[in-house]
Formats: C-alpha cells, sequence, structure tokens
C-alpha cells in the first residue's frame, strides 16, 4: 500500500489524522504544517471545565461527528501512551495540566492535540515549521504544549489575524476580533520568505501624483551622511556635502543617476537650495512587510466568491501568505485537519504538493468537489486514501459508522450530503443532487437515500412518498445490499421525467436503484447534465508561478 501512496504526488485521506501521520506519513519528510484544530469557541468555561458526572449536558468539542470527551477508551487511553512514549518535557507537562484540570473536556482536548503534535514534530523536516490555527479559549495551553514538543528557542511569532467581520456583541467583556496563529519551526535553520501586507491606505496615500505610466511619489536622491568616492561628488551643480548638518551622499553611482535623468525619472528644483528627486511608482512597490498583526486580510463572509458554506472556512488569501512566507515551489505542505480543504487548494495553485487529511467524508466529498471546479484541466492527478475500495471495504465502513457510509455513499454519485439531519431521525432523505435544464433559472431536485441493512419494497414506495413531499424530479436508491425483483418492479413503476424541451436522450427514470457495487463499478445517475448547482461552485483558477527569494 505505502509504495502504491509513494507514487502519487498529492494525496487525500480519510481517517483519524494520528492514524494516519503514523502509517503513512515518513519522518522529515513535510515541509509546511498548518493546521486549524476543531474546538467549540463558543462553550462557556464553567461547562467546559466541569466534571463530566453524566448528570447535566456536555459541553462538545466537535468536528462535525467526531467528540471529543474525557473517556477511558479515548482520552484516559491516550494520557497513558504519552507517558509511555514522548518526551520528558511532555510527560511532565501532560501529568501537570491533569493535575490542575481534572478529567474533563478541555484535558481531552489537550491530550488529543498533545500527541497529534508529537507526531507532526517527528514528519516535520529540520527546515520546517508548524502554524497552529486556534482561539483564546485553549491557546494559552496549547502554546506551552508546543514549547514542550518543539523547544521553547523555536517558537517564532503569536500572530494574530484580525477577522474584520463583525461579531456578535456581549455585554461583560471585551468584543473577541482576532484569532491566534502560533508559527513554531522545528529548528532555527528553518525555510523563511519575506512576504508583504496588501497595500493600505496609508500607503497608496503617499502615491498622490500620477502620469502615463500610474501613480508615484518623489524619493529623494541624497541620503544622510557623507561618503567618500564617486557617490559623495558633486552632480549636476549639487553638491552632497553641503546638505544636512551632518552632509549627505547619492543613492547611487553618477552614470545610475544620468540613467534615471534619460528615464525621465528625476524631477529638478525650481529653486537653488532645493534636491533633485527620484520618481517612485506604485507598481515597483511590494508593499509593507507583513507583520504579526494581520489586519489585511479579511474574514469570508457568504457573499464572497470563495465561500462554500463550510462554518470554519478560513479565506484563502491567510494560507497563502503562511505558504508563501514559509515554502518554496514543489514543498509538501500538511493539513492534518483539512475540513473544505483551503490550505490543499492554495497549495495546488501555488504548485507545492500536498497531504490532506479529515475524518469525515463530508469534508472529502467536499474539497473533491471544490479541486476539480477550480483547476479543471490543470489539476495535477491526486489519490484519495482510507475510501472504500472494494464491497468488503464498504461493509467495515458501514459497520463501523453507518453515518460515515452514508456521507461516503451519496458522495458516489455527487451528492450534496444533507448535513442539517440529526443522529436518530431519518426523513428518508441522505443526500441531494440540484440540476438546471432549462433557462427559468429554477434547480430541479433530485433526492438520494442510502441504505446500509436489508432493503424491501416498501422503502422503494416511501421514497416516492418522499419525492412527492420534496416536490423533488428523480429518487435515487442507493444500497449496500442487492435489490429484490419486486423492487426493481416497483421503481419502473414511477414512470421516467421526460423533459419536452430536450432531445429524447435526456429522458431519466423517476427513481433509480444502485448498488454500492453498481456505483464502484463506475455506474452513474441519468438525469439531464446541463448545468449541477448540488455544491457551491469554486471559483475556477489558475496555477500561479512565482520566483521567491528563500532564507534557509
Amino acid at each position: 500500500m505505502k509504495n502504491d501512496e509513494n507514487s502519487w504526488k498529492n494525496k487525500l485521506y480519510f481517517g483519524d489524522n494520528f492514524d494516519i501521520l503514523r502509517e503513512h506519513v515518513s519522518s522529515e519528510s513535510v515541509d509546511l504544517i498548518y493546521l486549524d484544530p476543531p474546538f467549540n469557541s463558543n462553550a462557556t468555561y464553567n461547562v467546559l471545565f466541569g466534571e463530566q458526572d453524566g448528570s447535566r449536558s456536555q459541553a462538545q468539542v466537535m468536528a462535525f461527528e467526531d467528540t471529543w470527551h474525557w473517556e477511558k477508551e479515548t482520552a484516559e487511553a491516550t494520557f497513558h501512551q504519552i507517558v509511555r512514549e514522548g518526551s520528558k518535557q511532555l510527560v511532565t507537562l501532560i501529568q501537570a495540566f491533569r493535575s490542575f484540570l481534572g478529567e474533563n473536556d478541555m484535558m481531552a482536548y489537550l491530550v488529543m492535540m498533545a500527541i497529534r503534535l508529537a507526531e507532526l514534530h517527528r514528519v516535520l523536516k529540520p527546515t520546517g515549521a508548524l502554524y497552529l490555527h486556534c482561539d483564546p479559549t485553549a491557546s494559552h495551553y496549547i502554546k506551552i504544549i508546543l514549547d514542550a514538543i518543539f523547544g521553547t528557542t523555536n517558537f517564532r511569532n503569536e500572530i494574530s489575524w484580525r477577522r474584520s467581520g463583525r461579531r456578535s456583541s456581549i455585554s461583560k467583556i471585551f468584543r473577541r476580533a482576532h484569532d491566534v496563529i502560533f508559527f513554531v519551526s522545528k529548528t532555527d535553520k528553518y525555510t523563511f520568505n519575506l512576504v508583504y501586507a496588501e497595500k493600505d491606505s496609508t500607503l497608496l496615500d503617499k502615491y498622490s501624483q500620477c502620469d502615463d505610466r500610474g501613480p508615484y511619489q518623489l524619493v529623494p536622491l541624497m541620503v544622510s551622511g557623507t561618503r567618500g568616492g564617486e557617490t559623495g561628488k558633486p552632480w549636476r551643480g549639487f553638491d552632497p556635502n553641503v546638505r544636512g548638518k551632518a552632509g549627505m551622499h547619492w543613492i547611487t553611482i553618477h552614470s545610475k543617476l544620468e540613467d534615471y535623468v534619460n528615464k525621465g525619472l528625476v524631477i529638478f528644483p525650481q529653486k537653488s537650495e532645493g534636491a533633485p528627486r527620484l520618481k517612485y511608482y506604485l507598481d515597483q512597490t511590494k508593499g509593507v512587510p507583513a507583520s504579526d498583526f494581520w489586519g489585511d486580510i479579511d474574514v469570508i463572509n457568504s457573499m464572497a466568491d470563495e465561500a462554500l458554506g463550510y462554518p470554519t472556512q478560513k479565506p484563502e488569501a491567510l494560507l497563502e501568505r503562511i505558504i508563501n512566507a514559509s515554502s518554496n515551489e514543489g514543498s509538501l505542505i500538511l493539513d492534518p485537519f483539512c475540513g473544505c480543504g483551503t490550505a490543499v487548494n492554495v497549495a495546488e495553485r501555488l504548485n507545492r504538493r500536498w497531504i490532506g487529511i479529515d475524518i469525515t467524508h463530508l469534508a472529502i466529498a467536499l474539497i473533491r468537489n471544490r479541486l476539480h471546479d477550480t483547476f479543471g484541466p490543470e489539476l495535477l492527478p491526486y489519490k484519495v486514501i482510507g475510501d472504500p475500495k472494494d464491497l468488503a471495504s464498504a461493509r467495515a465502513l458501514a459497520d463501523y459508522d453507518r453515518y460515515q457510509f452514508q456521507w461516503w455513499a451519496v458522495g458516489l454519485v455527487s451528492a450534496r450530503p444533507a448535513q442539517d439531519k440529526k443522529k436518530g431521525a431519518d426523513s428518508g432523505i441522505d443526500g441531494y443532487i440540484y440540476f438546471e435544464d432549462d433557462n427559468s433559472g429554477k434547480a430541479k431536485q433530485i433526492v438520494v437515500q442510502v441504505k446500509s441493512g436489508k432493503v424491501s419494497v416498501s422503502q422503494v414506495r416511501d421514497l416516492k412518498g418522499v419525492m412527492d413531499r420534496e416536490k423533488a424530479t428523480i429518487g435515487i436508491f442507493v444500497s449496500l445490499e442487492p435489490f429484490t425483483d419486486p423492487m426493481r418492479k416497483e421503481a419502473i413503476s414511477a414512470g421516467y421525467y421526460d423533459p419536452e424541451h430536450l432531445s429524447p436522450e435526456h429522458k431519466a427514470p423517476r427513481i433509480q436503484l444502485f448498488t454500492i457495487q453498481d456505483l464502484l463499478d463506475g455506474a452513474e445517475p441519468k438525469y439531464p447534465r446541463l448545468l449541477t448547482t448540488t455544491y457551491k461552485k469554486a471559483k475556477r483558477q489558475f496555477k500561479d508561478v512565482q520566483k521567491q527569494d528563500s532564507f534557509v
């Protein structure tokens, strides 16, 4: 399996990132790690730190259906694993945390993060860096864990990202308006490229003059300090030695100054006490080097082109700055909590190699659609590892978690999972597909139902009822088990969707039955594919070609 994986430049893994890191990612193989781990920042401290006695509603630290609690088979076992395998510094710290915090959700979260950060340290190259995105709820604890694993001398920055979107007001604290991003390196010889903040109004105001080339400002051709040689000698009647209290000198040699004159870039003074100045155009400046306060990158709003409806989606500009700063073209980028795939998407655009890991098939499906929509034919081949490739592994996933199985199965027909569906409830809908086959601007709806257990003809009849209730054009039934003859006859009796304005080849059965094996063999639902709008379509982008000055 590893040999097959290594033949792929880019990889997308489904599964627990701790297991993936241990089993699939080699030591010192990754150039840059970005992680935005899940955490319920809305949880109140008195609930989050309360002991788990089961007598009240428990606060949850969640990544969709992934809940982090202090339980013997999860957090307790991981705690003891850290004690057995961890470094002396990490073991001492985690034991101290447990003595201080007790056994609660916060402690469970820190234990789960600590063992994963230790693995991330292992896979990082000596020249590599890690950026960890978090909020104030646990950032102070995470910082100490990073110190224990990476060493206090390898902490580089605490970056504040000002989330410029408006937050709801809270009456008795100052409004929270920023997230924290910790930047650490593995050693003191780490890759770093100078990056620049967006040109703000303060900078732009300096370029108040304009000619045919564009906005410019006038900058001095002389600077403070006397110099020997040509730069200290008079030029065109201007003597730098008599300027200023301590004298001055030219910024370059006389021949270069003449070159500026020939290009029309020098403005000479009208008064003898004045000094010649140089036109410096806005397109010549990259801006101001970025500081550790990132107030020039806006949070994504629902109307933004890149917004995909994912609740914790980060803007591409944020990841672009991180990837440009701490990697070069061809570098390997890893995101172990890749969510909707922003880091993966930006890495692909900036010509980096990438590894993405997520524990939900919902995220994997979203990332795959995003990559294909964004890059089209420019998308380099990549491997999805961990999702079922045969019937036996599909059964294993269904036995392990039927909700993950449902998310994976709806992805096989390119449907959007019904995210609002709650566990224990069954509306008869596991996924949706939307398509347009006319110019009305109204999308037609296909409902998808997935079953992992025994199936019967009554379920096909139930699907008809769901279609009527939802006013769906087509219904798709996906089953792990084979369909019976009565089920196929019932599906045929539902008739066809036959749009009059389209040619006969667009005619499609109103109820379509697919086994998992059918879909694994390449079968596809039939419906007019003039325009599908199931997922919010990612904006088409093209690969960047960038040259950077790297400091290692």
